[in-house]
């Protein structure tokens, strides 16, 4: 072989060994995350349960729970907009359980021409899933506490506004409940599963790769003619 092919070869295989490597990697992390996907979705669908009396964040995440009680006043509005329905807020309000825990129930979406009108207490058995949500970053605005708007669920600091437990019941149904409010029960769609597509750019890298190497040898045969 002309020791002028030499390098391109190797710098081709080992490229587009590379690259392919990088694309079995996301097929595996697409397998991974498709079975938690799986796991999670199952957790959502269980029969619900009563409240735990000291939920965890890792171990109840998505729980599906049901408890009766007591829809308080004060809800704080999470700003948020819906396809179709457009901007609005999502409620959160205080839940006081019939054995007399204060804990918060994520009533839904509420469209911003609606939002003023009055919330009135009731009582009711909130069925639905525990979550704490992470919708917050350095780049997240305060909440305006004295309006009661926030740009984000913080379970923490929503609870300590509240005077509440650090528990949000996402609610699926909410007997009782306003006709203007639309719950938005928990589901995957908002965790990203990027690997497919991540795995064919790694795979269509390492097919441009060997076209470069292919028409990097042509040239210096060509010059070798």
């Amino acid at each position: 072989m002309n020791r002028r092919y030499i390098f391109p070869i190797l710098l081709g295989l080992v490229g587009a060994g590379i690259l392919v490597s990088l694309g079995n990697w996301q097929l595996h992390r697409l397998a991974w995350k498709e079975a938690l996907l799986a796991q999670i979705n199952a957790q959502i669908a269980q029969a619900p349960v009563a409240l735990p009396a000291h939920p965890d964040p890792q171990r109840d995440q998505y729980l599906a729970v049901t408890a009766a009680g007591h829809v308080d006043p004060g809800a704080i509005k999470v700003l948020t907009s819906e396809t179709e329905k457009g901007p609005g807020y999502r409620l959160i309000s205080p839940f006081t359980t019939a054995d007399g825990r204060h804990v918060m129930v994520d009533r839904g979406f509420i469209p911003q021409a609606q939002a003023d009108a009055p919330l009135p207490a009731f009582d009711t058995t909130v069925t639905g899933n525990l979550d704490w949500p992470r919708e917050t970053d350095a780049f997240t605005p305060a909440p305006d506490l004295a309006a009661g708007l926030w740009f984000a669920r913080d379970v923490n600091r929503m609870a300590a506004s509240l005077k509440v437990e650090p528990v949000l019941i996402v609610a699926r149904t909410l007997p009782g409940d306003s006709a203007a409010i639309t719950p938005i029960p928990v589901d995957t769609s908002g965790i990203r599963n990027q690997h497919l597509n991540y795995a064919i750019t790694w795979f269509s890298l390492a097919a441009v790769w060997l076209g470069m190497t292919g028409l990097l040898l042509w040239r210096i045969r060509r010059k070798q003619v």
